[in-house]
């Protein structure tokens, strides 16, 4: 019989791709869709970002480049991660991969055996499940509510580990929740892994840029940590560069050579165009990233807002990212047209459906109870979505 391997019939579909995916399909047959499912910035990548990237083609870099990345951007990294984090990294330690979303599977794929077990604080953003799928590792989930502003405390991550743990992996600021895990929490968590430094720590940063309570803190500026945590990040984010495809890992050596020996023989290295343009990112001006943050915090205000007046919401106001995730759970057993709501993702569904206003479920990162809604668009799209939604939870009785 022909048929697909188990690896890929065990494995989900994104969520947020499929949900964006029906967004368009509705558009597609002229059906006015706000999509509010999309991680991903609707600015422009800023003009002198651009202008790098046709130097590059002016000055002929077309052809392969090294597998871990050319070494200007490596070096531009190192210096980046020493400017803005404080971080000491070598070149030979940094990976420069087609996407954050490579760079993790990277990590994943080097350092995971099959049943390997992975903790994974929930929420947490989709792909991460599914890479340690793949990985054939165990996911150890733990859970964390809009109570607890969706962070584990290092109790909870104690009990978690047993002697088949091999990873952590979370994003702090983080997808689907906006929340950001201060220095001090990070300092709680990192004495707990300073007992088992035998725990790979797989830090997703690539919010870094978008936080709007302070300085961004990595627990990799933890010293007892430094030969366990791999630090991720990428230009997607932070330069509204999300089609580039660049992500890079900055990691301990040994890992930063598996990385290095498992991309040679998946995808080599990435484009050479957008390596160039991503030089320009992390050594130009970087006053980009914070007139976009700027932009984000107005927009996350006057949605807040907005978002507050639904009674059914259970909402907290970010600290970072661009999501909210309300706890919807007191909708749950109403009803409007013979449709019943039973959960985030029935939820999802009707506001596609009688609000044309795309949504993700809570389910797709791991919470039954909450919704994620991108604020990644306009004031004014946002206001109209919004108003939507109200009309339509209106509707549930």
């Amino acid at each position: 019989m022909l048929e697909l391997s188990n690896r890929i019939t065990l494995m989900e579909l994104s969520p947020t791709l499929a949900m964006s995916q029906k967004s368009r399909d509705l558009k597609d047959q002229g059906i006015d869709v706000i999509n509010l499912s999309v991680g991903e910035p609707d600015f422009k990548t800023p003009d002198h970002i651009k202008e790098a990237a046709h130097n590059a083609i002016t000055n002929n870099y077309s052809y392969y480049s090294p597998i871990p990345g050319f070494l200007k951007l490596r070096e531009a990294i190192v210096n980046k991660l020493k400017r803005d984090n404080n971080l000491e990294f070598t070149p030979e330690q940094i990976v420069v991969s087609n996407g954050a979303k490579q760079s993790i599977l990277n990590v994943i794929m080097s350092v995971v055996n099959p049943g390997d077990e992975v903790l994974i604080p929930s929420p947490y953003w989709v792909s991460y499940v599914e890479i340690v799928k793949l990985a054939q590792g165990v996911n150890v989930l733990i859970p964390a509510d809009i109570d607890q502003d969706f962070k584990i405390t290092p109790e909870q991550l104690e009990a978690a580990i047993t002697p088949k743990t091999k990873a952590f992996l979370f994003s702090s600021p983080s997808n689907p929740t906006g929340s950001i895990y201060s220095k001090e929490e990070l300092k709680a968590l990192a004495q707990v892994f300073e007992k088992h430094p035998d725990i790979v720590i797989i830090s997703d940063e690539i919010y870094e840029h978008i936080n709007y309570i302070g300085k961004h803190e990595s627990i990799a500026q933890f010293e007892e940590l430094k030969n366990q945590t791999v630090v991720i990040n990428g230009v997607s984010k932070g330069y509204a560069m999300t089609g580039w495809r660049i992500g890079y890992l900055a990691a301990p050596l040994w890992i930063a050579k598996g990385c290095t020996k498992l991309q040679g023989q998946m995808t080599s290295g990435a484009s050479s165009i957008a390596q160039m343009a991503a030089v320009e990112a992390f050594n130009g001006d970087q006053t980009c990233t914070q007139d976009m943050k700027k932009a984000f915090k107005q927009r996350q205000d006057v949605a807040f807002d907005l978002l507050s007046e639904i009674d059914d919401f259970k909402l907290k106001k970010p600290d970072g990212a661009f999501y909210f995730f309300p706890d919807v759970s007191s909708l749950f057993g109403k009803s409007y047209n013979g449709q019943t709501i039973n959960n985030p993702t029935d939820l999802s569904l009707y506001l596609l459906e009688e609000a044309k206003v795309a949504t993700v479920t809570g389910v797709a990162f791991g919470d039954s109870n909450c919704l994620r809604l991108s604020y990644a668009t306009s004031e004014e799209i946002m206001a109209e979505a919004i108003s939507r939604i109200k009309k339509a939870i209106e509707k549930l009785n």
